[in-house]
């Protein structure tokens, strides 16, 4: 049965360009996203800049511009970020935007009719040298929770907790670093503490999506609102008796940018009231602007909000759950609006060491930086798919790992199945596929298409890491079964059913990949696309899983789909940038460690060993095994009627080369060196390569390439 999906993510807020924080979130909700589409579901996703408070009329001012010229800016950006890493937004819309104003409005007038809008005097912290009243944001102090230093005026980054900011000890202004007083001024709030908001809290955080089945909340942020809602119990059990919800003030004085409160001059909407409205805004101008009807959406706005059917789904991050799982839901239910069905929760993206990624702070990467280096956006995509699950965890971001991940697992497990068995489809077959239906749809792919539930259950379920682990194991069984028919030695062979049996094995393999790569879909959608371009299919949807490859059908000549990681680019990623902390210089020690000369020999010692110039007719996966690589050399050896005689190496290389880069290269081998059996097979040789002491570490590994024109067989003396 096909779902109506109303999806957003938080609103990055528009005083600067997107961060990394910000690229993880749109990443995991557009991953999910492009998976129920797949699946047929209908799916609106949306998202806007939160454009109005006090930070950005200020920051305008600093830089001598109005607030709507300096949000008008930042928007303008935007695009390219989100071209960038391949995420499918329907529309992007601003809270400064007439949607917003006019929605914004109506919704406090609801509340103000339910009797949920009372007014009173408040004592607020003023800036005597500003002259102007502090937003919580920029005052700061110490948190009387936990007493970490250096937070801010309505929360803690260190402990969670929220408080005003009359409560920080010892505060002091971030504009002007001077001690702010307090001054009277008449706010206004909404009554969360009314009994009636208390009691529709408890059911709806605790309770199910009306919609989906599921829980609407994620176990720790259950637990959480609880507390909020009902106070945190001591040792003995015994609830806080300061816990329940207290009244929120959604009112700031001017000068501010935002929206006025209706009937209340020098009166503007706290930015957090009209901030998660801008989801429906956004939403409104999707449908206004003509872009929803396009898409085949057949209701107008107000139908599709009201109807009961619509799922409406938010992914935000674990610091923006007291506003979204109370005042949100609240603000919906007694304006007479529809609740979400679900808050998907995330944690934060931290550098390896545990480090949270913070661009105001100096810490972390750049997106831009990233793409300007011409770095694939696919390679972040799976490495944060891979890391993310449906707990609020922080995901670490190490650049040995993403390095290790994408190599292995993108080009030496799934592209690797698409290279090896399309050279001999195309050298053999003419390009194209065995002719019998049965062996792409009976045959070893089967077991791949079994697995289709529960991958599609882990990826609904934001399990990535789960789906992603269960896909690479496909992928290992998949090269092992191709490794298993030795297509290299079919190939030589000139009996008829060794060519049948290798034309059915790389036509199974190739269906293998087909399966895989929907699979992958979701996460990787251009390389799918690649894909799907090479084997000569439409885009392919979730239930084209159980539709086979066509027999006989022919498929393009392969292309490389995806380059491994450079580990220089990811130095230069980190290297000083606007925006980025400046690394620490290495240190001395931190040089390759070289190997001291050995022992003397003689030459009559050097002429006992026999290196051999060697072409690396192909390379391939071992299937088991996490270092090697199975190099079939040349090295000018010819049989009695003068046909090409290979050896076959296993050699310890796989985590600096993957197979593709060494296939057709000239290398030297020691083609004297006793043949030594192995869990894998025969070795026949040895290939040679420099690196220092440490293999692992920088700068690496290196196979050795002679000068050009040295041929196969020729001696190194």
């Amino acid at each position: 049965m096909s779902r109506k999906l109303f999806v957003t993510t938080a609103l990055p807020y528009a005083n600067a360009p997107f961060h990394i924080g910000h690229m993880m979130e749109y990443i995991q909700a557009d991953i999910w996203v492009r998976f129920m589409r797949m699946r047929g579901h209908q799916v609106a996703f949306v998202s806007a800049d939160d454009a109005h408070g006090a930070p950005i009329m200020i920051a305008a001012e600093k830089a001598g511009k109005t607030p709507q010229q300096f949000v008008g800016e930042i928007a303008a950006d935007r695009q390219r970020y989100l071209d960038g890493y391949y995420l499918d937004f329907d529309h992007w819309h601003s809270t400064d935007s007439a949607e917003n104003v006019e929605l914004s409005q109506s919704i406090y007038r609801s509340l103000k009719a339910n009797d949920l809008i009372t007014t009173r005097d408040v004592e607020q912290f003023f800036d005597p040298v500003k002259n102007m009243f502090l937003p919580d944001r920029y005052i700061k102090g110490e948190c009387p929770v936990c007493h970490a230093k250096d937070q801010y005026g309505d929360s803690c980054e260190v402990c969670g907790s929220v408080y005003s900011p009359v409560e920080l000890i010892r505060p002091f202004s971030a504009l002007t670093g001077a001690t702010p007083v307090l001054k009277s001024s008449e706010h206004f709030f909404f009554k969360l503490s009314d009994p009636r908001c208390a009691s529709f809290l408890k059911a709806w955080t605790a309770g199910l999506s009306t919609t989906s089945g599921v829980s609407r909340l994620q176990s720790e942020v259950r637990n959480k609102a609880s507390e909020w809602l009902l106070g945190k119990p001591d040792a003995d059990g015994n609830l806080d008796p300061k816990g329940g919800l207290a009244d929120w003030d959604i009112s700031r004085d001017e000068p501010y940018f935002g929206i006025p409160i209706p009937d209340a001059p020098g009166k503007y909407f706290y930015v957090w009231l009209d901030a998660p409205v801008g989801y429906l805004a956004s939403l409104k101008s999707y449908f206004t602007s003509g872009k929803a009807a396009a898409d085949g959406q057949t209701q107008t706005f107000d139908e599709y909000l009201a109807d009961e059917g619509v799922e409406q789904v938010h992914f935000i991050g674990k610091d923006i759950i007291y506003f979204h799982t109370l005042f949100w839901p609240a603000m919906l239910r007694f304006s007479g609006r529809k609740t979400p069905d679900a808050i998907n929760v995330h944690g934060f993206i931290t550098l390896s060491g545990g480090e949270k990624m913070s661009k105001s702070r100096g810490t972390g990467l750049s997106p831009l930086r990233y793409l300007e280096l011409g770095m694939n956006p696919e390679w972040l995509r799976y490495y944060i798919a891979a890391k993310l699950n449906a707990r609020i965890e922080d995901v670490e971001f190490n650049p040995e790992d993403f390095t290790a991940r994408v190599n292995s697992d993108l080009i030496g497990k799934y592209v690797n199945i698409a290279s090896r068995a399309a050279g001999f489809i195309a050298k053999h077959f003419d390009g194209r596929l065995y002719g019998d239906a049965d062996v792409a749809r009976d045959g070893f792919a089967s077991e791949l298409r079994d697995e289709s539930r529960e991958i599609a259950h882990a990826i609904e379920s934001r399990e990535f890491g789960k789906a992603i682990r269960l896909v690479m194991e496909l992928a290992d069984a998949t090269n092992g079964f191709f490794d298993m028919a030795k297509p290299w030695l079919l190939a030589k062979s000139t009996d008829p059913a060794d060519r049948l049996h290798l034309h059915r094995v790389c036509t199974q393999t190739l269906e293998c990949f087909r399966v895989l790569t929907i699979y992958l879909k979701p996460i990787l959608p251009q390389l799918a696309r690649e894909a799907e371009a090479f084997l000569g299919l439409p885009p392919q949807q979730w239930s084209d899983i159980d539709i086979p490859l066509a027999p006989g059908a022919a498929v393009h000549p392969y292309k490389h789909l995806m380059a491994r990681v450079d580990p220089k680019m990811l130095e230069a990623l980190f290297e000083s940038a606007p925006g980025l902390a400046t690394p620490a210089p290495e240190p001395l020690a931190a040089a390759p460690a070289i190997e001291p000369i050995a022992e003397t020999i003689t030459i009559d010692d050097f002429n006992t060993i026999d290196l051999r110039i060697a072409r690396i007719v192909s390379a391939e996966m071992v299937v088991g095994s996490t270092k090697l690589l199975r190099l079939t050399l040349d090295i000018g050896e010819r049989d009695g009627a003068g046909a090409v005689v290979t050896r076959n190496v296993f050699s310890g290389i796989q985590s600096a080369y993957a197979p593709e880069q060494l296939s057709g290269k000239m290398t030297v081998m020691v083609a004297n060196l006793a043949p030594r059996k192995m869990k894998f097979g025969v070795s026949e040789g040895m290939v040679l390569a420099a690196s220092a002491v440490d293999e692992k570490a920088a700068p690496g590994l290196y196979v050795l390439e002679p000068h050009e024109g040295a041929v196969p067989g020729m001696r190194v003396r």
